[in-house]
């Protein structure tokens, strides 16, 4: 195999532009086997579109990837058994009493909610010639929402907005002292789900938290642990990876003038200019590792039974022998069969509600700013450390309001 130099696959450095190098990876070690820290186990990372799709519908790529973190005591393996960590039948359990609240005609009636927070967050912020783009807008439109739908009370979430926040963060990073460092935030937020719990076994509200408390497909509910865990995954998957759709399409349009203006002028263009910047910035590089069950052998290469295994999102959304021209922005982009959501049984449960908060949140962005541009030099721009995800630390953007 190929000896190929590259820097760290969590690094800011590596995330400001990764595509280089998993273009060289693609042509020369599809199958790449590396370390991304020297507390893990060596990772098999899969680059290639065909190869991916593969791994992500082979169940003998199996998500249960704790199986290679023997260090984690059994008190906290139960906070990390959700739907991004079990397989079918568990798997198909628990997503079958979560994923009703969650149809496309559900979500559809979200519009209106959505359209009005984005509203009024720009309203707050129109009066300033510079403003910090993810924390004033990115950040809050899907912390809102999903809050809204799990019933989160207004004043708590100030409160466990810090939480969630190192919680995301580690759980996207590669580094054992930000998981370290997480384990206090992690354990109370999950005393906040549980009084949380107590609040809606005591007193049933009109919303998601108390349908999975409520549950029952088949006759089988929820324990508690799995309700906990699946509230924790909903709060942070159901707004950290949106936030990057957001923060990176914002960036991805303020870089490709042409393409912002063929999106705001063209509305029939708006559901294929998402799908291209999630295709384009893939805010999820990283699908959740996966660990063999067996040897699997892929082109000329073998993973090893236990072997734990990364599946580039980021890579195969740039894969040419799929997508003509992969480097080029194209709002209008079909066929556009991007791996952003995964795919087969683990595809994204959020993938409607995240497709329709970037959108809007984008589109009500430049239609209130069109002239909106990067405050800062592009190559000063911070881009987080972390593994699973491609984001923006901050974004400072001018918004010509002045």
């Amino acid at each position: 195999m190929p000896k190929i130099e590259h820097p760290r696959l969590d690094s800011p450095r590596f995330k400001a532009n990764p595509y280089p190098v998993y273009s060289r990876l693609r042509a020369d070690a599809p199958i790449y086997r590396t370390r991304v820290a020297f507390w893990l186990p060596a990772i098999w990372i899969v680059t290639r579109y065909d190869d991916v799709v593969r791994v992500l519908k082979d169940p003998r790529f199996s998500k249960d990837y704790l199986k290679a973190y023997p260090w984690i005591p059994p008190s906290m393996r139960a906070m990390f058994r959700n739907l991004l960590t079990i397989d079918p039948p568990d798997h198909t359990r628990l997503r079958s009493l979560v994923q009703k609240a969650f149809t496309p005609h559900l979500i559809e009636g979200l519009r209106g909610r959505i359209q009005g927070i984005c509203e009024d967050l720009l309203d707050r912020a129109g009066g300033d010639d510079e403003i910090e783009l993810i924390e004033t807008y990115a950040l809050p439109v899907p912390l809102t929402i999903i809050s809204d739908l799990l019933g989160v009370p207004l004043q708590d979430r100030r409160r466990f907005g810090p939480w969630t926040k190192r919680v995301a963060a580690a759980s996207a990073s590669a580094s054992v002292f930000d998981f370290l460092r997480a384990l206090p935030a992690l354990t109370r937020l999950s005393r906040y789900v549980r009084g949380l719990i107590a609040l809606r076994r005591a007193s049933p509200q009109d919303d998601l938290m108390t349908a999975l408390v409520r549950a029952e497909e088949s006759g089988d509910r929820l324990t508690e642990d799995e309700i906990v865990s699946m509230i924790i995954l909903l709060l942070l998957a159901g707004h950290e990876t949106t936030v990057h759709l957001i923060a990176s399409g914002a960036l991805t349009l303020m870089q490709h003038p042409e393409q912002r203006m063929r999106m705001q002028e063209s509305p029939e263009l708006r559901v294929s200019a998402i799908d291209e910047i999630l295709r384009y910035a893939s805010p999820v590089e990283f699908a959740t590792p996966r660990v063999t069950l067996e040897d699997v052998t892929i082109g000329s290469v073998t993973i090893p039974r236990g072997a734990l295994v990364g599946v580039s999102l980021g890579s195969a959304n740039h894969d040419d022998s799929q997508f003509p021209d992969p480097e080029t922005l194209d709002v209008a982009r079909e066929p556009n069969r991007h791996v952003s959501f995964g795919m087969g049984s683990h595809f994204c449960l959020g993938a409607t509600l995240a497709r329709l908060e970037g959108e809007i949140a984008l589109t009500t962005l430049f239609r209130r700013f069109p002239h909106l541009q990067l405050a800062v030099s592009p190559t000063s721009l911070r881009w987080r450390k972390s593994l699973a995800l491609r984001g923006l630390t901050e974004l400072p953007v001018r918004t010509g309001a002045l």
